[in-house]
């Protein structure tokens, strides 16, 4: 996306809504769960009857591809061609020839794929920095004094998993934090789930929505995003948090957790209900849900359906 859309996105930052979001800082995640889980920890891929599937699998492809392995359909099916690839490459590249895929294999696979060119001479930013990450384009732009400073593509969550959209803060920076987390990990300030901006095992995955909530860079650029910020930098994330969810404006009750959730909470406290906004539906949300209902004269339910969104106005 062009800077100047980036401008255009500052601009709704700037009367304090993105698409619904109050433009608050939340604190530090007491649950201990990572996007909900570990949003990069791979599944290990091997030869087996039926074959093992998935995006996973499309995506080791399409690396072994471009590094001259594998010249197959890219059908994310772990076949006989796929297992004799992986063998060629793991031979090539000192690594146990097994045909397993594992974590091992794919970051020797990522560090080959990346190849990462000459160090970017940019100088580090020396105003205001605030993390800009837009989930429809899939970019993340460094703002400097209010202006664009350096763009990156990145990856995001899957509808089902949506990245939370909204406004925190990194509340923590770590190298190496983990297996499949790349090199660097700059954490989140979200209720509900450790989220965090970082480096993956997965090149492929970059542009597009894999992950399970947490937001993915190539390794080259997160080591340059991570020396440019600190801890209590701002991090805006914008986007519809309706329409990023599978499926859009889907039912939701007690259990459910998001950014969605805290919109209707949002929505519910504008009109005077006392309810706490943190993105987590529990049994107090639940009780005024069943009130709100009552109030609105809808049918009796403990759920957010359709009539409850236009009721608060959040869907025409």
């Amino acid at each position: 996306m062009a800077f100047e859309a980036v401008k255009r996105i500052i601009c709704a930052v700037s009367i304090s809504i993105i698409l619904f979001i109050p433009l608050t800082v939340h604190a530090e995640n007491p649950n201990g769960v990572i996007c909900p889980i570990n949003c990069d920890q791979s599944r290990e891929l091997y030869l087996t009857n039926p074959p093992l599937k998935g995006d996973d699998i499309r995506e080791l492809q399409e690396a072994l591809h471009t590094l001259g392995f594998y010249n197959g359909w890219r059908h994310g099916i772990f076949d006989a061609a796929t297992y004799e690839a992986v063998c060629k490459f793991q031979g090539k590249n000192g690594l146990t020839v097994s045909g397993r895929v594992g974590e091992g294999t794919w970051d020797v696979l990522s560090m080959a794929v990346e190849k990462p060119g000459q160090s970017n001479k940019m100088p580090p930013p020396q105003g205001k920095k605030v993390i800009l990450i837009d989930t429809r384009h899939r970019t993340l732009t460094l703002l400097n004094d209010g202006e664009p400073y350096r763009q990156f593509p990145v990856g995001i969550g899957k509808p089902e998993t949506p990245t939370p959209i909204g406004t925190w803060k990194i509340t923590r920076k770590a190298a190496n934090w983990g297996t499949g987390f790349g090199t660097r990990w700059m954490g989140l300030n979200v209720y509900w789930g450790i989220y965090g901006i970082h480096g993956t095992n997965k090149p492929y995955s970059i542009g597009g929505y894999h992950s399970h909530g947490c937001i993915r860079m190539f390794n080259r650029h997160v080591e340059q995003l991570y020396s440019w910020v600190s801890e209590g930098t701002p991090v805006i994330i914008a986007g519809n948090p309706f329409l990023y969810m599978d499926p859009a404006y889907k039912m939701m009750r007690r259990g459910d957790v998001g950014t969605a959730v805290m919109e209707i909470q949002s929505a519910l406290k504008r009109l005077g209900y006392n309810i706490k906004v943190d993105g987590i539906w529990g049994s107090e949300m639940e009780k005024v849900i069943i009130q709100y209902r009552k109030d609105a004269g809808l049918p009796f339910d403990n759920a957010v359906d359709r009539a409850v969104y236009v009721s608060l106005g959040l869907k025409g």
